[in-house]
């Protein structure tokens, strides 16, 4: 079975990032793509970083119900950093014209091709990189 990425990058843009995630989830329901097409967040951690170096200030004492607000809110919040939103295809190798068909419906998306999409065939030297972080993400 052959393997191809797709990532893109959507700046601290969340509200889009989820967009893309619901409009990818539709389009793996309507076309029963259950484990042919997977999708993962990577988000940097800036906002969780900065959110430490304030709370280590000794004139301000943290306060327990905005720590406990904030955590709960680093996903979603839109001063994350960048979200890359990694997508998996996974067909076999007879499936070939049902690959190319989501690969072109994805990259034809307003949505995504905005965000410059980045392709990642099993034949280029990026694809180890990529498999493992894919892999990584939860």
């Amino acid at each position: 079975m052959a393997h191809t990425y797709i990532l893109i990058d959507f700046g601290a843009d969340e509200e889009k990032a989820q967009q893309a995630r619901h409009k990818l989830e539709g389009w793996k329901q309507a076309m029963r793509l259950d484990k042919k097409l997977q999708i993962k967040f990577e988000r940097d951690e800036v906002a969780a970083d900065a959110a430490a170096d304030t709370a280590d200030e000794p004139d301000k004492p943290p306060k327990s119900k905005s720590k406990s607000k904030a955590n709960s809110s680093d996903e979603t919040s839109p001063k994350d950093g960048h979200i890359k939103l990694l997508v998996r295809l996974y067909f076999s190798a007879h499936e070939k014209l049902s690959e190319q068909r989501s690969l072109d419906r994805i990259l034809a998306d307003d949505l995504f091709k905005s965000s410059a999409p980045k392709l990642v065939r099993e034949t280029d030297k990026d694809f180890p990189d990529v498999n493992k972080q894919f892999e990584a993400l939860e």
